[in-house]
């Protein structure tokens, strides 16, 4: 194993960081600050973050392939254009439920924006359960509902060949497998493929490696763990030095960084001061293996 190096190359303070995800053409990391209400925008090149401010709580952000980038927001898919600061409303989800709002969103092989709801907590990871739902937005932006009483809708991502689609739903301590078909975005046949210990606390955001294992962010646990999909085996452990890890994801040049980000949120001052980094964002480097590009949008 080459050495593993962690470096916090922005210390945000965010309250929910999320949803890393790599901008290639700008060589920079877009992320939310899901109750900070912002997205935003890492550039590896100056080092500096831009942020945009927006009207509800923000927990994705994605590519978009006719440009710009797409997002979560509230209950709502919208579309953001960066440089004009400007978000439209694409459509509006779970609109018998005003308490809840969208959390993890990805998009898949095919150009789909696969994104999931909860209720709004109370602190963290406490919450009326079972109100989420999952959805995909589609590239004619009508939106298919695939199922619906989660807790806390989070990590997802696809296997290499994409007949796989995973997923995790925090408070079920389980990252799950579904059957998936690319022509259609139909999933099936759900299964558990690993059950994280309690001790080695929420499983969070995820992503996948070319090597074909998941990469999952520990909530409470201050870690990312790999895991292999087929036998359900931590395969490594790297510890962060913030106890809220949220979601990660590959970048850089060559897809060989991973980012990580954080949360300082249900964090009192005593807890803070011994870890003044939390809620920023770190670069693990040293890894040996590399992540796969984000897909964007196709709508």
């Amino acid at each position: 194993m080459s050495s593993v190096k962690i470096e916090c190359v922005a210390s945000e303070g965010y309250r929910i960081g999320e949803s890393p995800v790599w901008d290639e053409k700008e060589s920079a990391l877009l992320c939310v600050d899901i109750t900070g209400r912002k997205v935003c925008r890492w550039s590896s090149v100056t080092k500096q973050v831009q942020a945009i401010s927006v009207d509800a709580p923000v927990s994705s952000v994605a590519l978009r392939k006719s440009g710009g980038y797409v997002i979560t927001l509230g209950t709502r898919f919208a579309a953001l254009k960066w440089n004009e600061q400007l978000v439209t409303t694409i459509t509006h989800v779970d609109k018998d439920k005003p308490n809840n709002r969208f959390n993890d969103g990805k998009v898949d092989p095919a150009g789909r924006y696969f994104a999931g709801t909860m209720a709004e907590e109370i602190r963290p990871a406490v919450l009326e359960r079972h109100q989420g739902s999952l959805y995909s937005l589609l590239s004619d932006l009508s939106v298919v509902k695939h199922f619906d009483q989660v807790d806390i809708s989070n990590g997802l991502d696809w296997s290499l060949d994409h007949k796989t689609f995973f997923y995790i739903d925090s408070l079920s301590y389980s990252v799950d497998a579904f059957d998936y078909d690319l022509q259609t975005g139909k999933i099936g046949n759900r299964r558990s493929i690993c059950k994280l210990e309690k001790e080695e606390s929420i499983p969070d955001g995820m992503c996948i490696d070319t090597e074909g294992k998941l990469w999952v962010a520990c909530y409470d646990g201050g870690r990312v763990i790999r895991l292999d999909p087929e036998t359900g085996k931590r395969l490594q452990t790297v510890k962060l030095p913030v106890d809220k890890t949220t979601s990660c994801c590959f970048g850089g040049k060559d897809y060989s960084e991973m980012y990580v980000t954080s949360a300082s949120d249900g964090m009192d001052k005593e807890w803070l001061s011994r870890q003044p980094q939390a809620g920023g964002i770190f670069k693990i480097t040293g890894l040996g293996v590399k992540g796969v590009p984000p897909y964007p949008f196709a709508g």
